[in-house]
């Protein structure tokens, strides 16, 4: 029997990547100094997985930005307009070129976009989506790859393990950047350089290949099975001498599941913590000789496992294929999870025990191996933290559970219907076309990040620090009044993060000092942990909404984060079903909303940034999933008057198999990511006729770029093109709370600037 681990947190474990990065970025290092950061970083990470007790051990996880951005690279496939940028940085051609294709460029003349990012499946984690055409080519560009591998194998000899992303899942999770093919087609020209890669790793030494092919746990089309079918055995043909493993995950095989193991490849993954029914399924199909790893520990929550499940998962493949075959795993790649929970000193030691973070589920992994093997000690220890976890007073509140049964429509459903709110409400706010607003956080500056640590060291007192944040807001007001915004936000400068902020006020969440994973690029985030039943002790944002309001007789809008955004961007408690917590959370942001509304709050934001991303991967579990978020949005929004404006905000989604679930949400206002597709996705709004108002996004916010008046014009023109003028609002894709003053200064001036533009140009069907 074999261990092995998917992946490993890349940010290192102070999130030294995340610095070294930015600095970078900003000129403060150079590119040796960033790429022995790099270095130091892989080190660290194959060593503790080396001490582990780890078997096979990945190498090529490591990413400055992003894998999927890597793989791009490896395979040359890199748009056509970011050739001008190769002739501008000689010396640092490949990783000023990548950065340039996740971040857009934009110095020496040159002005480029960034390529699009969105969502990795369902998970809040982003990727930069590849981008093809008919006739792409591709070739081996970068030797990243085949470098990590040898640093990697110096130290770990045969334990070291290669990861890309699989062909055929590349493919998928790209787009077709010109009408007529599809780019599952170009697998024929795509797998000739998967095998050269191969073949030169396997001349570096490489026994092992891990090919992640996530597209195995998804519906697939019949011309998606015949590329797996084709790239598979076009390998097998031409590669010799090496282990190919597919690694699945997120979801059962379910139909796939024949196709995945009569794959010619020597070792198969699959995920049993988000999938545990496909086991069977797949001991009763898989053939002889293909070894079988069982992803048993949990790479996307913090809970401890439960060796006494996980055991009757081995007990019941061994008893199948016996324990030769068997490899015991991690669900998915640990990038997904917090680096260290020995780095949480303050964290209570009742909590600390019930959890496990990567370097943790490393130790699970072995332990589960060596409690196979007759180590009956450490399962006593685990027993008696998960009956530690499960017995715990803290968990349950019946008050909550009781309001949570008693939820009926009336709680779910607003007065009146839109048509009849929007007239109130342009009654009342009296708005010019196409109002001009932001999503809601703008840049925290190092001096209020500085600021919050000092309040958290007892450095200042609480009056000091509320004072430098209301300089701050009335600062930020007065900026916006000068700059022309029609609907203002009071800035977010008190919130260290849209999740965190609301948990460290909600019952039922505990939180990390370091608990970070990635999210894009260098931007982290610490989700917090709910264990426990969720409610509202008391107001939440009324304070500092109420003091924004007084300082401007400009509309102040309240800034709420949804019940389905607290919850994926959470690490949610797994004793009860995931609708139970968001209903939880549901009635605690409908209190807050209330509670504004009775402070003269008439505008009101509820972000659902994620409520596309929590979508399931298999078509038969959307309904079911769609109706209890709805559901738990609608909840927070009942009982406001019909002159309260609510408002929504979602991130990087695909609306077309949702749109009619994102009309039933019912929100006055919702506003999406749509500047880097070129308002590609408002086609599912006009398709659907969607019938309430809607601001696309027309400014790129994870790009430093600033976008010119005219292109944001131009949006705006194919926005109204598509969706009645009527009904539009202008705003940037998200929030700004990443960006730098003098790029978001910039922007936002030439965002109003573009407004105004548009009213004149298409103003006739606005007013009409």
């Amino acid at each position: 029997m074999l261990t092995q681990n998917l992946g490993y947190p890349r940010i290192g474990s102070h999130r030294q990547l995340k610095k070294a990065c930015e600095n970078y970025w900003a000129g403060k290092i150079t590119l040796k100094e960033l790429h022995q950061l790099g270095r130091s970083i892989r080190e660290e990470n194959r060593n503790t997985q080396l001490q582990a007790g780890i078997d096979l051990i990945p190498c090529n996880d490591f990413s400055y930005y992003d894998q999927v951005l890597d793989m791009s690279l490896l395979l040359g496939n890199i748009p056509e307009r970011y050739a001008p940028v190769l002739s501008q940085i000689k010396g640092n051609t490949e990783t000023d070129l990548y950065f340039a294709m996740a971040r857009g460029y934009q110095q020496n003349g040159l002005d480029i976009t960034a390529m699009e990012m969105t969502k990795w499946l369902d998970t809040n984690y982003h990727y930069i989506v590849p981008e093809f055409k008919s006739k792409q080519k591709f070739s081996i560009f970068s030797e990243k790859i085949f470098g990590e591998f040898a640093e990697a194998r110096h130290l770990l000899g045969n334990k070291a393990k290669p990861v890309l992303l699989g062909p055929v899942s590349y493919l998928f999770v790209g787009k077709e950047k010109q009408e007529g093919f599809n780019r599952i087609d170009l697998i024929k020209n795509l797998v000739t350089v998967y095998v050269e890669i191969i073949n030169q790793l396997k001349q570096q030494g490489a026994t092992w290949i891990q090919l992640d092919e996530p597209i195995l746990s998804l519906d697939l089309s019949a011309k998606e099975k015949d590329a797996l079918n084709f790239a598979y055995r076009y390998i097998a043909n031409r590669v010799s001498d090496i282990k190919i493993m597919v690694a699945t995950y997120f979801e059962g095989l379910l139909e796939n599941t024949h196709l995945a193991v009569n794959l010619p490849i020597a070792a198969l993954h699959i995920d049993l913590v988000r999938a545990p029914e496909q086991l069977e399924d797949v001991l009763e199909a898989i053939p002889a000789g293909l070894q079988l790893s069982l992803g048993l520990v949990d790479g996307r929550n913090v809970w401890k496992n439960d060796y006494e499940r996980s055991l009757g998962f081995i007990k019941k493949a061994i008893e199948k294929i016996g324990d030769d075959r068997l490899i015991i795993a991690p669900s998915c790649s640990l990038l997904h999870s917090p680096v260290d929970l020995e780095l949480e000193t303050a964290l209570d030691s009742e909590a600390k025990s019930w959890m496990a973070f990567a370097k943790q589920k490393l130790d699970e992994v072995r332990e589960l191996k060596l409690i196979t093997k007759g180590n009956t000690e450490l399962l006593v220890a685990n027993n008696e933290a998960i009956k530690s976890r499960r017995n715990s007073n803290r968990v349950n509140n019946p008050k909550v559970a009781k309001r949570v049964a008693a939820i009926t429509t009336v709680d779910i459903d607003r007065a009146s219907d839109f048509v009849t709110r929007q007239h109130i409400q342009r009654q009342r706010f009296a708005l010019p076309a196409l109002p001009t607003t932001t999503i809601g956080s703008f840049p925290q500056t190092d001096d209020i990040r500085q600021l919050r640590a000092r309040f958290k060291k007892a450095e200042i007192t609480e009056d000091e620090y509320e004072q430098a944040l209301k300089q701050a807001t009335i600062d930020v007001i007065r900026w916006q009044e000068e700059v022309g915004l029609d609907v203002l936000v009071h800035g977010e400068f008190e919130r260290n993060d849209m999740v965190e902020y609301f948990g460290e006020q909600l019952d039922g969440f505990l939180f990390t000092k370091n608990g970070w994973v990635q999210s894009y690029g260098s931007r982290c985030v610490k989700p917090p942990v709910i264990y426990g039943d969720v409610s509202r002790p008391v107001d939440m944002t009324v304070k500092w909404i109420t003091f924004a309001d007084q300082q401007t007789k400009k509309l102040m809008k309240g800034m709420l984060t949804g019940p389905v955004t607290i919850l994926q961007w959470s690490f949610v408690r797994d004793d009860q079903e995931r609708e139970t917590t968001a209903y939880q959370i549901a009635l605690a942001i409908h209190d807050e909303v209330l509670a504004l509304e009775k402070a003269g709050i008439g505008i009101i934001q509820v972000d659902e940034a994620a409520i596309r991303e929590g979508l399931p991967l298999r078509k038969s579990k959307h309904r079911h999933y769609l109706t209890w978020a709805v559901k738990a949005f609608k909840i927070t929004a009942s009982g406001v008057k019909d002159e309260t404006q609510i408002h929504t905000h979602m991130c990087y989604s695909e609306f077309n198999n949702i749109i009619e679930h994102i009309a039933q949400m019912d929100a006055d206002v919702i506003t999406i990511e749509t500047s880097r597709s070129q308002m590609e996705l408002l086609q599912a709004f006009a398709s659907f006729d969607y019938p309430n108002e809607i601001g696309p996004g027309i400014y790129d916010i994870h790009s430093p770029r600033v976008p010119t008046a005219e292109e944001m014009v131009a949006l705006l023109t194919k926005a109204a093109e598509l969706l009645p003028p009527k009904n539009l609002w202008v705003n940037p894709d998200c929030g700004l709370k990443t960006r730098k003053w003098p790029e978001t200064k910039a922007a936002i001036a030439n965002m109003v600037a573009a407004a105004r533009e548009a009213r004149l140009k298409i103003s006739t069907e606005v007013t009409a």
